[in-house]
């Protein structure tokens, strides 16, 4: 791979990025652009921000020479964080960090701007994200080899540090989905040495996360978890391993294999929209967590899961819990667990559209026909049929229910208008009204008026409830 040409970086990050190294040049030290933004602009990817790295000025120094022409907000006035305001660009000392306890925040850190940078690049996670960019000069420095890892696509620690923080296995499960990589055999062997410590939901969250929206091949990552051993830490997942699966439908492998191949498909199903992608990617995920519950081989030999859709509702529970306190997105993703055999099971059985209205009650269509797509797409090489998906979002368009459950026509001001006393006999009345809604016996609330008023004789004002 060659060093980068001008344009690694847009336009309007890159003059900010060049105003700063000015200064520090000035100031007598050396600013260079490392990690995140340099990868990717070496693989092509879009850089959003940047991360600058100053060696050779005090933390004083620094803060007063970028207060000069920026906002700053201080991260830590001990090792030297700078955050620009309405910039994405932070601004850091080398820092010496020493572990200091268990747990992924138990580190002394502290800023030493006299550090060498071969010594400052071993301290950062992997190779391919210890690359540091003179803007100055438009050349990369390489003093770990991130270059021709970055070539051919590998994972590999900086260094025997790498093992104190537990989080960077869950870095590298989510850097290896979204850069296609392969870890070294050294990584994969000192991963598996280390454990998940305390290691709080928030930052578990933020790894997969990453992984859900941002991976191409989340195969690989997934399967990188497994082979360090951390599935282990996540028992819900483990079970999949080796689950077996019916080989007429599911002829790619077990329960595991499935997942995976979901996973992959589920990438190409992306819409780019953050929340929506991390539902229907944890409900891919998730999906399939119920058949270790409900898997059997019956008397004529096959193997069978039936109820594994229903079954899959606790083990998912408890895996999203381990990773998130997001309670509308925990029911969210349970909802969809729950109802993904709907698309196939309704399609097959010639369901009417009070079925169609009726699942919209449960769950968002939409995001729904996303995971049956995925789960269809996941039996390679058997061709997938994903006419249920089509005729179920069809049939919801219709109705205009794929974003949004129904909602009633009829309200408790439309029964006053017509005489009627209201009262607690009110909801009883108001609820049959909205079943025949959604048994399609009117559509409109012309429709909907005229139904109530043939049924008014049933609901005589006194307050009876209507007839069942």
């Amino acid at each position: 791979m060659k060093a980068p040409t001008r344009n690694l970086l847009p336009k309007a990050l890159e003059s900010d990025c060049r105003r700063i190294a000015a200064a520090v040049k000035s100031a007598g030290g050396h600013a260079y652009i490392v990690g995140g933004a340099v990868r990717d602009g070496l693989l092509g990817i879009p850089v959003k921000d940047a991360d600058i790295e100053v060696f050779g000025i005090a933390p004083d120094k620094l803060r007063t020479l970028l207060r000069a022409d920026y906002f700053v907000i201080e991260v830590g006035s001990s090792f030297g964080v700078f955050k620009l305001r309405g910039i994405d660009i932070d601004v850091s000392l080398p820092r010496r960090e020493a572990k200091s306890g268990v747990g992924h925040k138990a580190f002394t850190v502290e800023g030493d701007p006299g550090m060498p940078l071969a010594e400052a690049a071993l301290r950062r996670d992997f190779t391919i994200n210890a690359l540091y960019y003179d803007i100055d000069k438009d050349e990369v420095l390489d003093p770990l080899g991130g270059l021709p890892d970055l070539e051919k696509r590998l994972l590999r620690h900086c260094g025997p540090r790498f093992g104190e923080d537990p989080l960077r296995v869950l870095r590298a499960m989510q850097f290896i989905a979204r850069f296609d990589l392969t870890a070294t055999p050294e990584t994969i062997a000192i991963c598996r040495a280390m454990t998940m410590e305390n290691l709080p939901t928030e930052r578990l969250y933020e790894e997969w996360h990453k992984l859900i929206v941002k991976g191409v091949k989340l195969s690989k990552g997934l399967a990188f978890l497994k082979d360090c051993g951390w599935i282990d830490y996540f028992p819900e997942l483990a079970a999949l391993v080796g689950c077996p699966q019916d080989k007429l439908w599911h002829p790619e492998g077990d329960a595991w294999v499935h997942t995976l191949s979901c996973m992959d498909a589920f990438a190409e199903l992306r819409v780019d929209d953050d929340y929506e992608d991390t539902v229907v990617g944890l409900a891919v995920l998730c999906h399939d967590l119920g058949k270790p519950l409900t898997t059997f081989t019956d008397e004529t030999g096959r193997i069978r899961a039936f109820g594994h859709d229903i079954a899959g509702e606790a083990p998912t529970l408890s895996f999203l819990a381990r990773i998130t306190r997001q309670k509308q997105l925990i029911a969210d993703v349970l909802a969809l667990v729950k109802a993904h055999m709907q698309p196939a099971m309704l399609h097959k059985n010639h369901a009417g559209l009070a079925a169609v209205r009726r699942l919209a009650m449960r769950v968002r269509i939409d995001r729904l026909v996303r995971v049956a797509r995925a789960d269809m797409r996941g039996t390679p090489p058997t061709p997938h049929d994903e006419a249920p998906c089509d005729w179920l979002l069809e049939k919801a368009r219709e109705m205009a229910v794929q974003r949004e459950a129904p909602k009633p026509l009829v309200m408790g001001r439309h029964l006053i208008g017509m005489g009627m006393k209201p009262g607690g006999h009110f909801t009883p009345i108001l609820r049959r009204i909205f079943e025949a809604q959604l048994e399609g016996e009117f559509s409109d609330l012309d429709g909907g008026l005229e139904w109530t008023r043939r049924h008014q004789d049933e609901w005589r004002a006194g307050g009876e409830k209507p007839a069942s």
